[in-house]
């Protein structure tokens, strides 16, 4: 009975642990997504649209590194949520 007990605790436990393993995981790739550039505003406070230069060829590297960055470690979740499934 007590092994029959203690297999229960371990599956409810290793689900919770999971659980906030995810929602930790989620919530920090999201933090990368609602970040916005701050909105221009005039001296009164109303809204103005900044005509943005074209990204130099630097620019266009640093983001594309960034993508590839955000990619592998969107993989490497996937990878421990898999194993930890087990």
């Amino acid at each position: 009975m007590n092994k029959i007990i203690n297999m229960i605790i371990r599956q409810l436990t290793r689900k919770l642990v999971n659980k906030g393993v995810n929602a930790g995981i989620n919530k920090a790739s999201s933090l990368g997504r609602k970040r916005q550039a701050p909105q221009l505003t005039d001296d009164d406070g109303t809204p103005v649209e900044a005509d943005a230069p074209a990204p130099t060829a630097e620019q266009m590297r640093q983001q594309k590194q960034a993508r590839k960055m955000a990619r592998q470690t969107r993989q490497a979740a996937k990878v421990m949520r898999r194993s930890m499934r087990g």
